[in-house]
């Protein structure tokens, strides 16, 4: 999400726009007008309608005698049965407690709440004073609304992920758990069919195998599917690119196949570019062979890096944002950026975030959080809270802490990662922009970086949550970003794993019926105590309440 693009927008519309008069709404006809005022006394006439229709059948159902005899028998009624009441409720209510509190942890709403806005709603008629008109500007606004949430709530690809064989699968080995799910999986298949199938796959036999391939869910299979395509064609690039990404158990088998990859990929991008010109569908091809090719070095580029042969990686990254300038959808700078600091050059890096640190293009968490690295470091080694109190902050101290703050504003999951105060899983290969998936992305490549500057990480713990009292209410209005999007919290415990505890920003307060739920549970339980104790005290204010509610004419 770029502050600046975002804004441009927002400026254009409104002035484009025509601002409507305040206080003003379209006139109403008398249809409108009579429903309204129908709407509106419907309750009370309902109630009216009830109270007198109680009034007038009070002598055929005999209330007065009905009411007598329920005074006497509740005053019957021995202490030990108002021990068992309470004690019931007290422990009916306890699991209804018990119950809203996991389900709030689970899924963020109360599960009474969800319930009675889903099913009580309707039945009340509660969604038809909510149903606008197609052209009403309320329906407008929602439309709007809803554009905006859709688009904050898009998933990127990882830039940085990771290997399914040689990294993630080794992992499930060590620890039995799986690191990805099924959600994350299958935006993967999705990206795969995007990039490495076209329309022509069935001129080529084996472009018909792998187009089965990736859509298959079963890893063997796949895995199995791009035997038979080598098989076909010796020569079948994304072949070699699955067999690198899901068999291969180690980073050196990785590369190896990768560069068969390369080999197979260079000939049939060469054989395409001959060929683009004569008929729409070899464009298509042409572009699935230049993704191809594109994807295959980046992945020997990130095997280089892995491998420690970090200047080679640089140089593949670099070739590569030169040769397809129009791929940075990519995101190609940012494996660049985290290389860079790997070799600690931060004159480098510094020109690379000048021109990707735009106010026109979109931002990350790599972005903001490594220009306010370089900035840190500047005063990192030096900086103490206790002389910065005395004599206060110099102009280099003020602009690291400002790009601290403009770093945690775009995500402020991140500072608990690098400050470990929250546990690193294996990072996702997606990721929501300003999110937890995004945050554990960052700070499981970049916290060593972090680390190696003498008092960064300091000077980031003492300064990180002042963010927040620049942007009290962030869901409403932010500071140099659009307001914090507030559908991350779904969208991330998609892409996350159940076993990992999701980081939620801002902290949600706790549901009425959690409240309501725990002070039942625990008055009931007092009471059933003091019933228990002193049953000759509860006995008399319980004759003296029922006496008060149960009043004979």
């Amino acid at each position: 999400m770029a502050d600046g693009d975002g804004l441009g927008e927002a400026a254009t519309a409104a002035a484009s726009s025509p601002a409507p008069a305040p206080g003003l709404s379209p006139p109403l006809g008398w249809r409108e007008r009579l429903r309204a005022g129908l709407a509106g006394t419907g309750a009370s006439l309902w109630f009216v309608a009830g109270l007198g229709l109680l009034y007038a059948l009070r002598v055929p159902l005999r209330l007065c005698e009905n009411l007598a005899a329920v005074t006497v028998f509740l005053n019957s009624l021995t202490p030990k049965f108002y021990v068992a009441l309470t004690g019931t409720s007290s422990l009916i209510s306890g699991l209804i407690f018990i119950f809203e509190w996991w389900y709030f942890h689970k899924h963020g709403t109360s599960f009474i709440e969800q319930v009675s806005v889903s099913h009580l709603r309707p039945l009340m008629g509660g969604t038809e004073g909510s149903i606008s008109e197609p052209g009403s500007p309320s329906s407008s606004r929602e439309s709007e609304t809803g554009r905006q949430n859709l688009s904050e709530c898009k998933v990127w690809r990882n830039p940085l992920n990771l290997f399914r064989g040689a990294e993630y699968r080794r992992y499930t080995w060590v620890t039995g758990k799986e690191p990805l799910t099924y959600y994350d999986m299958n935006l993967s298949a999705q990206d795969h069919q995007t990039f490495f199938t076209c329309d022509t796959d069935f001129l080529r036999p084996s472009d018909t195998v792998m187009q089965k391939a990736w859509r298959e869910r079963n890893p063997p299979a796949r895995i199995k599917a791009a035997y038979q395509a080598l098989e076909l064609n010796n020569d079948c690039a994304t072949a070699y690119v699955l067999l690198a990404e899901e068999e291969a158990t180690t980073i050196v088998d990785a590369e190896r196949l990768f560069k068969q990859a390369l080999k197979a990929g260079e000939t049939i991008y060469r054989r395409s570019q001959q060929c683009q010109h004569q008929s729409p569908q070899h464009e298509a091809q042409l572009r699935r062979d230049t993704n191809v090719l594109v994807y295959i070095k980046r992945r020997l580029a990130m095997c280089a890096r892995k491998l420690g042969r970090i200047r080679e990686a640089v140089k593949i990254m670099r070739d590569l944002m030169k040769e397809f300038p129009p791929l940075t959808m990519l995101n190609i700078h940012e494996n660049l950026l985290e290389s860079l600091l790997e070799l600690q050059a931060y004159a480098d890096v510094q020109a690379v975030l000048a021109k990707y640190d735009d106010i026109s293009l979109p931002k990350s968490a790599a972005i903001c959080y490594t220009a306010a690295l370089l900035k840190t470091r500047t005063v990192s080694d030096k900086f103490s809270p206790e002389t910065a109190s005395r004599r206060g902050l110099s102009t280099a101290e003020i602009n690291a802490v400002e790009a601290i703050h403009r770093a945690v504003e775009f995500n402020p999951h991140v500072p608990k990662y690098l400050l470990e105060m929250k546990s690193l899983i294996l990072p996702p290969e997606h990721i929501l922009k300003r999110g937890d998936s995004e945050a554990i992305a960052y700070a499981f490549f970049h916290l060593q970086h972090w680390k190696r500057i003498e008092g960064a990480l300091n000077l980031l713990q003492c300064t990180w949550e002042g963010t927040f009292r620049m942007i009290p209410y962030p869901l409403e209005k932010g500071h140099l970003f659009y307001p914090y999007p507030s559908c991350t919290e779904t969208a991330d415990r998609e892409l996350l794993p159940p076993f990992h505890h999701v980081s939620v920003y801002p902290k949600k307060e706790l549901p009425f019926f959690i409240h309501f739920t725990a002070g039942l549970c625990s008055s009931t339980a007092m009471i059933a105590l003091l019933t228990h104790q002193f049953p000759e005290i509860m006995g008399v204010f319980a004759k003296a309440v029922l006496g008060f509610l149960c009043l004979q004419p």
